[in-house]
């Protein structure tokens, strides 16, 4: 009896300072964000893009020459360390390490501005049209379909030809085009929540349709958003440097990183470093985005939890 009764002391004894202790909670976000980091090829490409985009960004403050300054005794020069030229010059001498940083700051600026607008235009139609439903559902979405079937090259030829290559206008035109695969996945998405308990509770205590919406369809689909998000930057930067590198994007002597491939191919047998240096910048970009996206992907994915 003597050793229940001690054994029953140290129990309750060890229950009273456990409870004491505090509980150390783990939410989904930081078990995402420990899994994300687990993840050293995203690790290391979220590296690498911060340093691309600080370089491009504070890059041009610091160098000594300008993006459209032109060194008539230092023509298609090859890289060298001796005068400061450490990318080379071009065939009208402007120094080509400006040039990609100022070309990476147009085309992530693109990539960004872009991506933030299609996204936006996403989640609002995909999600309107997936909860409300009905004929409301069909009509959004059969345009939706009719915007795929319109040949991407041709509007863009189109509306640079009619509307100017000013930088707003780029933009613009990869907008238009960039926007329905978000709203597909939304409106996905958004059919498979509508049906959930607090949905309905909602709809019991008065909410309206677009409260319920924006405050509670589209918050528990940020995890989806993100990761196509991630997809669509490296996508939207690609659709720039297409349009840029077919005579379509910024006009000279501004530039970007398909202006830059575009002016590099011509010259590739003379002068490879034109063309080797801002290809490589934006393929390291391109490649840095994609395993972000890989990454976060597997540390949002309820599946592999």
């Amino acid at each position: 009896m003597l050793f229940r009764s001690k054994q029953k002391a140290v129990a309750e004894a060890m229950s009273a300072n456990l409870g004491a202790l505090p509980v150390d909670g783990r939410s989904p976000w930081r078990d995402s964000r420990e899994r994300f980091f687990r993840n050293k090829a995203a690790v290391v490409s979220m590296v690498l893009l911060m340093l691309i985009t600080v370089a491009c960004v504070f890059g041009p403050m610091v160098l000594s020459h300008s993006y459209d300054d032109t060194d008539w005794d230092a023509m298609s020069l090859p890289p060298t360390l001796l005068n400061g030229h450490y990318f080379g010059t071009d065939e009208l001498g402007r120094d080509l390490l400006v040039r990609c940083l100022i070309g990476g700051r147009i085309s992530l600026m693109v990539g960004l501005l872009a991506t933030i607008a299609s996204v936006t235009i996403g989640i609002i139609w995909g999600a309107t049209a997936g909860f409300i439903g009905g004929k409301v559902d069909t009509v959004m979405m059969r345009l939706v379909d009719m915007m795929y079937a319109v040949p991407y090259l041709l509007i863009a030829i189109l509306m640079v030809t009619l509307l100017g290559r000013e930088f707003y206008l780029v933009v613009l035109t990869i907008t238009v085009f960039s926007w329905m695969d978000m709203a597909r996945v939304v409106r996905g998405q958004t059919l498979s929540v509508k049906s959930k308990e607090f949905i309905e509770a909602a709809h019991a205590i008065g909410v309206s349709t677009p409260s319920i919406i924006f405050r509670h369809v589209v918050p528990n689909l940020l995890g989806i958003v993100v990761i196509y998000t991630t997809v669509t930057v490296p996508g939207v930067i690609l659709t720039e440097s297409v349009l840029s590198f077919l005579g379509l994007g910024v006009q000279e002597p501004m530039t970007s990183w398909g202006v830059l491939i575009e002016d590099g191919t011509g010259v590739m047998e003379t002068t490879p470093w034109i063309l080797l240096f801002p290809a490589a910048m934006l393929s390291v970009t391109l490649y840095c985005a994609n395993y972000i996206g890989d990454g976060l992907r597997d540390a949002l994915d309820p599946k592999d939890r």
